[in-house]
């Protein structure tokens, strides 16, 4: 009797609603597994739709043709002699369903919205298969799946993550195989606890963890990381990939089901159980192990390597765009490269895309070299280096005005001549001037900057036209910069408006921030400095050494130096920014709630006085700009504390910027006598 068992999971980059393109790549996934030998594949959470359907999960269509893959899959020559976990199905046969039990409806998440969990533990139904797929009725419910040789029990995604998930509950009851189906996205420094949980969810009571996931952009903003990986008894023993251009990346590995009985015989005894009633067992007449397997070697324990944040900013968001600008039917991008920290990281990001693309033809990726011919629009073209991709694809454009320095002018030369991106030079002051002429000539006045006696509306309004213009003319230049060049296609335009600027309104609404999507919206500013010191010496570019303080460059130049900087016109730091949104979105505090915690953290830095006006002037800034969220530009999604108003952080956009009671409750603990040199914030204010 055999004990080895041979399986597979997988990460698919699929995309909603494409049926076609779904199907093949689970086909694909089947068969690179069935050619390694395994006799179970697990694939991700809703391959067949795709994860990211949202209201379309309400149609019908989406219902229909789902089950018109499913019954393709079914039919095909390439699933038998294999169990297929999409719903548990093999050699045309259905084995059982198992529904989700504990839905997702957090972060990005809105799965109650549209599905319903099953609430019901340990039950099982008949459930009336659609006659399209089969004229049979197959279980439905909390079960778990038993061969001949072991048993094998399923979690979906969020599960793992539930303080009690099922794997619990079916490793005391026998079950020695756990598999989860998922649809994890990227967030930075996420990983791991990705492998922390599945590591941990077999050390306890041992058993074999396969954990398989989406991998790409399926239509938004999110992108989903792979992170495919086998484990057992607690030990990692295959790891996939995070970050790839492949659509099909299949693991597998060859387990003893020995290791696990063994495991279990020291740590768990009968008395532990403590559910009386046992999982039902669905009985299929197949065997995951083969007959004389002696000589068969088994995968040993792995030591997994996780990307550094840096590594993930310059992986991630490259890939994201790759699907992006593949699947929009554009030519390539353009952005408004100022010379400064934000729009230089996603140059860089740009040009990771370009390497990573470079390096996928290097190993015969011929799905990659297909999608690039069909780009650049030339279908034997093949890239010598990502500097001659990157200038096929990525289009820069340095916008001039009377207020830029000579500074940024070159530092944003010299890092397209590095990266090798079309760049242009070009001043907008000829269109500014023109504007506001029109302004004078209506209303008779002519506005002036700060400097030269202006008001403050004056000078914040003619700060905005600088930058409205620059929009106009990205989005001109996006559309007929190829033309002009005698090239087919237009570009998307990409934005490079931090997280930190999003959280606080830092940038002008309809600006060059306006684009059509932007690589680093969810990414901190803290993170992008080190991003770019990373980037200096991986991808060896020397220009991106010359640093200077974030500005805007929007008001007049000060005996041609920059008089005006970011976070003198914010009025805090980037770094008490990240720790300011972090508070509000992760650890849900409003005004006074967080000011009692910056007391102490701030506390040999700043009086309590002090952190109070901080913390004011945020939620006021805040507070007048929350409305220019809701036309913010698609950003990828990378930190948890992103204020993203489309479904991550929702919030109103019309509020009462005095903050009156919340405001008061701070100046009323400023007066309380303080405790051991501190402020007596244990005294909350009785509301």
């Amino acid at each position: 009797m055999g004990r080895k068992v041979t399986l597979a999971t997988c990460s698919l980059n699929q995309w909603a609603l494409d049926f076609q393109g779904n199907l093949s790549r689970v086909l694909k996934s089947i068969e690179v597994a069935k050619s390694k030998g395994a006799r179970y594949r697990l694939g991700p959470e809703l391959e067949i739709c795709g994860y990211g359907c949202a209201d379309h999960f309400y149609e019908s269509d989406t219902l229909l043709h789902s089950l018109q893959v499913l019954k393709e899959l079914m039919q095909s020559p390439i699933t038998t002699d294999i169990i297929c976990d999409c719903h548990r199905c093999m050699d045309e046969a259905i084995l059982l369903i198992r529904p989700k039990m504990l839905l997702a409806n957090y972060g990005n998440n809105r799965e109650f919205r549209w599905f319903s969990p099953w609430t019901q533990p340990r039950h099982v139904e008949d459930y009336f298969l659609p006659r399209m797929i089969q004229e049979a009725t197959v279980p439905f419910g909390d079960c778990v799946l038993s061969t001949i040789d072991t048993c094998l029990g399923s979690e979906i995604c969020a599960e793992m993550w539930n303080p009690r998930s099922p794997h619990i509950d079916m490793g005391l009851d026998g079950v020695e195989i756990f598999t989860n189906s998922s649809a994890s996205y990227h967030e930075l420094r996420k990983a791991e606890q990705r492998v922390m949980l599945v590591r941990s969810a077999t050390n306890k009571s041992g058993g074999i963890y396969l954990f398989a996931n989406q991998k790409g952009c399926d239509g938004d903003r999110l992108y989903y990381d792979g992170c495919a990986m086998i484990a057992i008894n607690g030990e990692i023993v295959a790891q996939g990939a995070q970050f790839t251009m492949d659509d099909v990346e299949v693991l597998v590995a060859t387990l003893d089901l020995e290791d696990i009985r063994s495991y279990r015989g020291e740590r768990c005894h009968p008395h532990m159980v403590y559910e009386p009633k046992h999982y039902h067992r669905v009985k299929v007449d197949f065997m995951l192990s083969v007959g004389e397997d002696v000589s068969l070697p088994t995968n040993q324990p792995i030591r997994w390597r996780f990307h550094t944040p840096e590594e993930e900013i310059s992986l991630g968001p490259a890939c994201w765009l790759w699907d992006y600008l593949r699947r929009s039917g554009q030519a390539g991008f353009l952005l408004p490269l100022s010379g400064g920290v934000d729009s230089s990281s996603t140059a860089c990001i740009v040009y990771s895309m370009c390497v990573l693309l470079c390096q996928a033809i290097r190993d015969d990726n011929h799905q990659v070299l297909e999608d690039v011919q069909r780009v650049v629009g030339d279908t034997s073209y093949r890239p010598e280096d990502p500097q001659e991709l990157c200038g096929h694809l990525f289009t820069t454009c340095y916008m001039a005005t009377e207020n830029s320095s000579e500074s940024t002018y070159s530092r944003a030369r010299e890092l397209a001549s590095q990266i090798g991106s079309y760049h242009i030079n070009l001043n907008i002051d000829m269109a500014v001037k023109g504007i506001l002429g029109i302004f004078s000539m209506v209303m008779g006045k002519v506005p002036q900057f700060r400097v030269n006696g202006g008001c403050a509306r004056e000078n914040l309004a003619l700060q905005n036209i600088q930058a409205r213009v620059r929009m106009v003319l990205a989005y001109l230049f996006a559309q007929l910069s190829l033309w002009a060049r005698g090239r087919p296609g237009g570009l998307l335009v990409l934005g490079s408006a931090n997280v930190d600027e999003s959280l606080t309104g830092y940038f002008t609404k309809y600006d060059c921030s306006s684009a059509d999507i932007n690589p680093i919206g969810g990414i901190s500013k803290t993170d992008l400095k080190s991003f770019l010191q990373f980037c200096t010496d991986h991808f060896h570019l020397p220009a991106l050494r010359r640093s200077a303080p974030p500005t805007a460059e929007l008001e007049p130049l000060a005996n041609g130096q920059v008089s005006q900087t970011d976070e003198a016109d914010m009025g805090m730091t980037y770094s008490e920014l990240s720790l300011i949104g972090r508070l509000r979105k992760i650890s849900k505090c409003g005004p006074y709630s967080m000011f009692c915690k910056l007391i102490h953290t701030w506390g040999e830095s700043c009086s309590p006085s002090q952190v109070a006006a901080k913390v004011k002037h945020f939620f006021r800034m805040y507070s007048v700009n929350r409305h220019k969220m809701t036309t913010v530009t698609p950003s990828y999604h990378a930190e948890n504390y992103s204020p993203d108003d489309n479904r991550f952080d929702l919030r109103p956009f019309l509020y009462n910027t005095r903050w009156s009671w919340q405001f008061r409750c701070i100046d009323d603990q400023l007066l309380l006598p303080p405790l051991n040199g501190s402020l007596n914030v244990a005294n909350l204010v009785d509301l």
